[in-house]
């Protein structure tokens, strides 16, 4: 498993967002940004707001206590939408609250979209289905992703059958619908649109998995793409095409050769290196590539950054620390 690396953000500080390399400088490293209150756009209920990503979480398996489970959230027009919900989350998006991004207050928590089943992508949804509850949605999550999912969602119901019948029949005051969660099992495609938002998914390559996805975010003004977890695909190559923002997962290359045989084997299988990701962005061409759920093994965000430019990569590239808004 990758070692920890980075900084702490606490609770009120973010990272602010728009710290990059310049694109004119293929030799720059990542620029050390003190963290501060971010700016978020799409936290103001305007209709004239731009979106804005949050990174809720950039872990990975590791129990580290400086990246929480991997989750972000898109912001639009003040109203959330969660990609994966890894441990953490409820918390991480209580720290976007506090730091003035009022969209991530837990009660207003009311859709997720899954990239795929894997546990640290899951772990927290329990978190995400009855935390905000108790903290009075009354409203059911809205829970995206692809098959299995709905089977998940209804054994969590199951599995906490006893703290809601407490809840709702003893003493404490409790809504009767806020625990609630709906499945939508989807297909590649649009599988979500409101007036502020459309959401299409696209597989990817992840290992043994049956089906994991991407997903495309449309909102007024702004492309945000999501990778999830897979090795370089022409998927999202096709899916960004010169989307405003693309997160993708990243994996040292040059670490990646200190790893076991088996490992490697495992990594290469499912995931991206920095190598593999800057010749994937140059043809994907984003005008800001985010590198998240980072496998570091002994380097750091400044390490990622110096070699998606080494392979060559010139645009505009940031490491993603937790809290950090783009």
């Amino acid at each position: 498993m990758p070692s920890r690396a980075g900084p702490i953000i606490a609770g009120a500080a973010f990272a602010v967002g728009l710290a990059f390399i310049a694109a004119s400088a293929p030799s720059a490293t990542a620029l050390t940004v003190p963290p501060q209150k971010a700016a978020c756009p799409g936290a103001d209920s305007s209709l004239n707001a731009a979106a804005c990503l949050v990174v809720l979480g950039t872990g990975t398996p590791n129990a580290d206590p400086e990246r929480s489970g991997p989750a972000l959230a898109v912001v639009v027009r003040g109203a959330p939408y969660l990609i994966d919900a890894g441990p953490g989350v409820v918390r991480r998006a209580a720290a976007a609250e506090r730091a003035g991004i009022a969209a991530l207050a837990p009660r207003k928590l009311g859709t997720v979209f899954i990239t795929h089943l894997h546990s640290d992508h899951t772990v927290g949804l329990p978190d995400l289905i009855f935390t905000p509850w108790v903290l009075e949605r009354a409203t059911p999550l809205q829970v995206y992703g692809p098959t299995g999912i709905a089977s998940m969602v209804r054994h969590l119901e199951l599995a906490y059958a006893e703290d809601i019948r407490v809840r709702v029949d003893g003493a404490e005051p409790a809504n009767a619908t806020g625990y609630k969660a709906v499945a939508h099992e989807v297909q590649s495609g649009v599988v979500y649109r409101d007036s502020n938002v459309v959401v299409r998914a696209f597989a990817v390559p992840h290992g043994d998995w049956r089906v994991a996805y991407g997903y495309r975010f449309e909102t007024p003004g702004r492309s945000i793409v999501v990778s999830g977890d897979t090795r370089a695909s022409d998927a999202v190559v096709r899916a960004c095409n010169g989307c405003d923002v693309l997160v993708h997962e990243v994996y040292s290359a040059e670490r990646f050769k200190t790893r076991p045989a088996d490992w490697q084997r495992y990594h290469a299988a499912a995931h991206t290196s920095t190598t593999e990701l800057a010749a994937l962005a140059t043809r994907a061409k984003p005008k800001l590539l985010v590198l998240y759920h980072q496998l570091f093994w002994g380097t750091d965000d400044e390490g990622l950054v110096r070699e998606i430019r080494a392979a060559g990569y010139t645009g505009t590239v940031v490491s993603a620390r937790d809290l950090g808004s783009y």
